[in-house]
């Protein structure tokens, strides 16, 4: 498997929670000694690329903020090539996405908004944010943006929880209005994460532990995904879709003796 560069779901690949997973280590060793270009992409909006590369400095690995690309970078791109100018946005999301959005020419507001952005479950997901969250979609037109697609997700003690999905559709539901989501398995983060590489889909592949968003986001994008077991998917669970992954590995730490 000759690959130049790696774009690599974190949770479930890299670590679970707080815990750095069997062959991560060597994994990432390996791209550095190997000079492979890689990037990290997570449908995660709430932490910015420099709490990431502190986290997994805590883990023992030391990646730069570089690196590091999240569905809050994404979608502030996507809402800044539809508005060039700018514009006003609110939010249900954590200071990830806010400040992704400020970064890319985005206000913070709950007064005529030209956007409702759903992203990362957080402390505005509560029922006055998304009743808000409505009011602005059907009384002022505010067009409803979701960083990510992700119905749920699942707890380190592997409780489940609610994803930006579940509150998307609530507010899809109630207003007949659809959500433009920008997180995996969206093509459109694909080529954002493949054009910041800068390298033909030829010469990328895509690691990731779930079929519904990472080996999606490849099949999707013609990238070949490269699916882990070390993640949420397992045996009872993995022919259950019409597309596949181009590899199973059990870890990332098998990929460099391929």
């Amino acid at each position: 498997m000759i690959i130049s560069s790696f774009i690599i779901d974190m949770d479930g690949v890299i670590y679970h929670g707080s815990q750095l997973l069997p062959g991560a280590k060597d994994f990432v060793d390996w791209l550095i000694a190997e000079k492979k270009q890689f990037l990290f992409l997570t449908n995660n909006s709430t932490p910015t690329p420099k709490e990431l590369s502190e986290k997994l400095a805590h883990l023992g690995l030391d990646i730069p903020p570089s690196n590091f690309y999240t569905s809050a970078i994404a979608t502030a791109k996507f809402l800044k090539s539809q508005k060039p100018e700018g514009g006003k946005c609110f939010v249900l999301g954590g200071a990830g996405l806010t400040y992704a959005l400020y970064e890319h020419g985005f206000t913070m507001s709950s007064e005529n908004p030209d956007y409702v952005v759903v992203g990362t479950e957080g402390s505005t997901h509560n029922f006055e944010g998304l009743q808000k969250a409505l009011s602005l979609i059907t009384k002022d037109n505010a067009k409803l943006i979701g960083t990510n697609p992700d119905t749920n997700g699942v707890k380190e003690n592997g409780e489940c929880v609610l994803g930006t999905g579940a509150f998307l559709a609530a507010l899809e539901v109630a207003s007949g209005k659809k959500a433009f989501t920008c997180g995996k398995p969206s093509s459109l983060m694909m080529a954002y994460a493949q054009s910041y590489l800068g390298l033909a889909k030829e010469d990328t592949c895509i690691i990731g532990d779930r079929m519904d968003t990472d080996i999606l986001a490849g099949t999707s994008a013609q990238i070949d995904p490269v699916l882990v077991m070390s993640g949420v998917t397992n045996l009872t669970n993995l022919y259950n879709d019409a597309y596949r992954p181009y590899l199973v590995l059990n870890g990332c730490g098998e990929i460099a003796n391929l």
